[in-house]
């Protein structure tokens, strides 16, 4: 599944890190939102996370998403 290619992706640069955002399909079928961070630490050592949220979770994420933004930029 990791390596499953994307549908839609898109990329944002902050500094050392790096945020990608995929839209990949499981071997089920289903959908899902993949979100990963990639950051180059102190030491040049490369991290990566990634957190997936999967068909009926995306939409109250993408809610909660949208309210923490409009909380970030008041």
């Amino acid at each position: 599944m990791a390596n499953s290619e994307a549908i839609y992706s898109t990329m944002v640069k902050a500094g050392r890190t790096t945020y990608f955002v995929d839209v990949k399909e499981a071997k089920n079928g289903s959908k899902f939102i993949a979100i990963s961070e990639s950051k180059l630490e102190a030491d040049d050592k490369k991290t990566r996370s990634t957190i997936r949220v999967f068909g009926e979770s995306v939409e109250p994420f993408r809610q909660a998403i949208d309210e923490a933004a409009a909380s970030a930029v008041q």
